[in-house]
């Protein structure tokens, strides 16, 4: 039985350079990389392999000091091409020159009846050492699930709602069976429900569809209805003590996968977007995936901006960067590095603003696209009180607050606040409509490790 959830507040940003909905078949890049930084609160990572070292998909390369148990692995076989180190021997990225045929670590291999008689011990142990459990996220906080803890239930968005975000359906399209063998496996780990949330306005997913064991609930609503932390403080929201866990749908078959054919798969389809991509389309490849070769013939020319994820939370990579573990979007957009003429201040209707602040944004159409760029059109200054975070945050939270408690180290504030229930995707949507161009995610995230390290 489902339940429907109708959120009010919230902003679509509709964008030029939406995917095609057909995935194309392309020669793979040379070099795949794993970065330690994008797994949140990874402090001390330990490093296994050497350059020079020849490994297979699945091989542990790295990991951390302070949670020896669980590997981040390979995502491909091939030689260690390159470790690179920033400031202090900062531990930056392990670059893998690939095979092209690929060999992988052998796991065990379980049919559908082993994975029901298996118990929570034997799941987590196969989870851990293949590198498959970074895939769970623990919330709150929004780092790697502790193995140590029993989450009161386990979340899965079955849509994306940010910005030229890839369709869902089409990135997990056959991949019933090890989507519903990841459920199974991931019922081993709670006694609670496992809540699957799927677009209302969207035709359901057969593998959503046919899935059993789990709690489904249709959400309709703009952006940010698709993050799975406004879903869980609609559906059983997070207290102070509570844990919930989170897993990417593709998270999912790549446990299912795991289980079943006892490998582990980092392939996925991932979106080419942007207004400076030629030809947005989607794409076959693997976790790591190097940008020049997944770009090579697809781009307008000029300076752009190279983002792995969508162009609120995503990470600037550069033309020769590497596709994030947890990133299924590729976004390409022009830099904001030249200075137009009265700025903000000349009327346009080709600007997208929540505000409507341009002289002629009240003519604009909620369904069309714009191009857009980097540029913030205007520098940083004090919080100003206009109210209009409230307007695109359908949580009971009151973030204007929330984000001066944190800085103001008031730790009983920021819990009283709802500090718990965010990560940083949930106030990307506050930081794109700040008058105040203050870095909204970056301030979250300094409150989340004040608590968590306190």
């Amino acid at each position: 039985m489902s339940q429907t959830i109708k959120l009010k507040k919230g902003f679509d940003i509709n964008l030029v350079g939406k995917a095609e909905k057909k995935v194309t078949e392309i020669e793979q890049p040379e070099t795949f990389a794993i970065k330690p930084t994008d797994f949140v609160a990874i402090s001390r990572p330990k490093l296994l392999v050497k350059e020079g070292d020849n490994i297979k998909a699945g091989t542990p390369l790295f990991f951390d000091k302070l949670a020896e148990d669980i590997m981040y692995t390979a995502p491909v076989s091939g030689e260690v091409a390159e470790i690179r180190r920033g400031e202090k021997r900062k531990l930056l990225e392990v670059k893998i020159l690939a095979d092209k045929k690929l060999e992988y670590e052998s796991f065990k291999k379980l049919s559908v009846s082993d994975i029901v008689k298996m118990t929570r011990e034997e799941a987590a142990a196969q989870l851990l050492k293949s590198g498959v459990w970074p895939n769970i996220i623990q919330r709150p906080y929004g780092v790697v699930a502790d193995p140590a803890t029993s989450p009161k239930s386990v979340f899965i968005s079955g849509f994306d709602s940010h910005p030229l975000a890839p369709d869902m359906n089409l990135l997990i399209d056959g991949q019933d069976q090890y989507f519903q063998a990841g459920i199974d496996v991931l019922r081993k780990f709670t006694s609670g429900e496992i809540h699957l949330s799927i677009n209302n306005n969207d035709e359901i997913s057969q593998v959503f569809a046919h899935a059993k064991n789990v709690r489904l609930h249709k959400i309709a609503g703009p952006h940010p209805a698709g993050n799975v932390g406004i879903q869980i403080a609609h559906i059983d929201p997070i207290n102070k003590g509570d844990i919930v866990w989170t897993v990417h749908p593709i998270g999912v078959t790549q446990i299912g996968k795991l289980f079943l054919e006892g490998i582990y798969d980092a392939s996925k389809v991932v979106a080419l977007t942007g207004s400076e991509v030629r030809n947005p389309q989607y794409i076959r490849t693997y976790t790591g995936a190097c940008f020049s070769k997944l770009l090579s013939g697809q781009l307008n020319g000029g300076h752009s901006r190279f983002i792995s994820g969508n162009v609120l939370t995503g990470e600037s990579v550069g033309p020769d960067g590497y596709l994030g573990f947890y990133d299924n979007q590729v976004t390409v957009i022009p830099e904001g590095d030249k200075e137009e003429f009265l700025g903000w201040i000349l009327p346009s209707s080709k600007k997208i603003s929540f505000h409507r602040s341009f002289g002629l944004s009240i003519l604009k159409s909620r369904k069309k696209e714009y191009k857009v760029n980097t540029n913030t059109h205007g520098e940083k200054r004090g919080f100003v009180m206009s109210g209009a975070f409230e307007q695109v945050m359908p949580m009971d939270v009151l973030p204007t607050y929330l984000f001066k408690a944190i800085i103001a180290q008031d730790y009983d504030e920021m819990e009283a606040l709802g500090i718990y229930e965010l990560i940083e995707e949930d106030v990307a949507l506050c930081e794109f409509i700040d008058v105040s161009k203050n870095d909204l995610q970056q301030i979250l995230r300094e409150g989340i490790e004040l608590i968590r390290n306190s």
